[in-house]
Parts: C-alpha cells; sequence; structure tokens
C-alpha cells in the first residue's frame, strides 16, 4: 500500500477545559484533494493549525511521509513540504508584489533573504516569480506595492507564494473568502491546476458546496472537534451520521447559513 503523504494520528488540543480537536485520526494521499467542512466552531481551522503548528498538539501525531512532525516548527514544517494559505493574507505589505514574491522563490532555492543582492544579481529569480504571477494574473501589478492591492488581489498573491514554495501538501483555508464573483475563479482554477500534480495532496477548509463538488474527491466532515465523516462527497452527503449530526437538515444546508 502506498504510504500517505500526511497523517494524523489522535490529533487533539484542549484549551482550558474544552476539546477543541478531538482525537483525529486522518491519512491524506497523493493526486486527492480533500475538502475540510463543518459548520463554525467545528474545529476547522484549529486542525489546521495543529497541522502546519501555529499550535501545539495537546496530544496525537502528525507525520508527513512517514516523518514524525508533531514538535517541529512552522518553519520546519515549511521546509518539510507543508504549505499554507490563509483566510488572512500573510504577506509584506511595505513590498511590492515582485519583491514578495522574489523573496520565496529565494529562500525556496536555498539563497536566504538579501531582497537587494538578488535584484541585482538573480535574474533567474525575477523570471520564475514573474511566471507565478503571469499564472495568478497578477503580471501587471507586478510592481505595485501590496498594501494598495485589492483585497482579492491580496489572496491571489497568497496563493501564488504557495505555489513558489512548491511544497508537497498544499493547505488552503477559504481561499476565496471576501473576493469577487469575477476574482474568485482565478483562484479555483489554480487549484484545479495544482490537482494535476499527483505526487501531492491538497486540503481544503470551505463552505461553499459548489466549490466542494467541483473540486474535492474527498469529504471529511469535523463537528465539535471530532471526526464525524470520511469519504467519497456523495458518500458523505448522504451519510446517517452526517444527517443526524445537522438535525436532519443536512450538511448541505448547514453549511450555505456559514
Amino acid at each position: 500500500m502506498t504510504q500517505p503523504i500526511l497523517k494524523t494520528r489522535d490529533l487533539t488540543v484542549r484549551f482550558g477545559g474544552h476539546v477543541a480537536v478531538d482525537a483525529v485520526s486522518c491519512a491524506f494521499n497523493a493526486g486527492e484533494l480533500t475538502a475540510i467542512v463543518g459548520p463554525n466552531g467545528a474545529g476547522k481551522t484549529t486542525y489546521f493549525n495543529l497541522i502546519s503548528g501555529q499550535i501545539p498538539a495537546s496530544a496525537g501525531q502528525v507525520s508527513l511521509r512517514g516523518r514524525d512532525i508533531t514538535r517541529a516548527s512552522v518553519s520546519a514544517r515549511t521546509k518539510a513540504g507543508i504549505g499554507r494559505a490563509f483566510q488572512l493574507t500573510n504577506l509584506f505589505p511595505g513590498l511590492s508584489v515582485l519583491e514578495n514574491l522574489r523573496l520565496v522563490v529565494q529562500a525556496k532555492l536555498g539563497r536566504g533573504f538579501n531582497l537587494w543582492s538578488m535584484v541585482s544579481r538573480h535574474q533567474d529569480l525575477t523570471d520564475q516569480a514573474e511566471e507565478i504571477l503571469a499564472r495568478v494574473h497578477l503580471l501587471d501589478q507586478r510592481d505595485q506595492v501590496v498594501s494598495e492591492l485589492s483585497h482579492g488581489n491580496q489572496r491571489k498573491l497568497e496563493v501564488a507564494l504557495l505555489i513558489a514554495q512548491d511544497p508537497d501538501v498544499y493547505m488552503f483555508d477559504e481561499p476565496t473568502a471576501g473576493m469577487s464573483v469575477d476574482e474568485a475563479p482565478v483562484v479555483l482554477d489554480l487549484i484545479a491546476e495544482l490537482k494535476q500534480q499527483k505526487d501531492r495532496s491538497i486540503l481544503l477548509v470551505e463552505h461553499k458546496m459548489d466549490v466542494i463538488r467541483s473540486l474535492a474527491d474527498r469529504i471529511i466532515v469535523l463537528h465539535n472537534g471530532a471526526l464525524a465523516a470520511d469519504g467519497a462527497p456523495a458518500e458523505v452527503m448522504a451519510s446517517d451520521v452526517v444527517q443526524e449530526a445537522y438535525m436532519g437538515r443536512g450538511l448541505e444546508g448547514i453549511l450555505a447559513d456559514v
């Protein structure tokens, strides 16, 4: 059997007396996009934070390609192959679009973070950065200061930074949140393109059922921090446990409210 790229075993976090993520065990495979769904407060983003290292686990384990990374720092997990895009943008607002992306390309190639050296001596980094900006439809904004970008363009730039990291695991937390109807398809098309990399895994926290239907190979449902269902989208939507967990309204009705 092929080893999963990412695996959590009994992953748990407690905040005082509250268990926010409760012994969640899941394996995520190459070539698979998994949508992580559930109502507000279900533990979706907290589960993401545990995987990417933003918060430490109270119990359980996270492993990447068989290596235990449970106690690894955020930066160590990034270097190991976990890439995360956030609900809120995580950019350098005083630098240009191109400068933000060149820094990530430079770091990925192990050349450090000397921006001025990069500009004067490493044209290949600029070329790589501009290629990615073209993919996310931001090449025309290459010289614009990030703080002046629209929210939607900041989200697109954050996806560009994630692509530049070239991780084994792509993690998207509501990637189209706050984006206009015209802007969102660019990001969704990029995620669909990333699915074609059959040696990578994609995790997607999302509320929009049309997005889930178009992209997900698998759905896992979190409810009160625990794993309530895991399987193919049609199977999960119709499962008794999901219908019961959402008081007869069904998963789709609950997600339409959030």
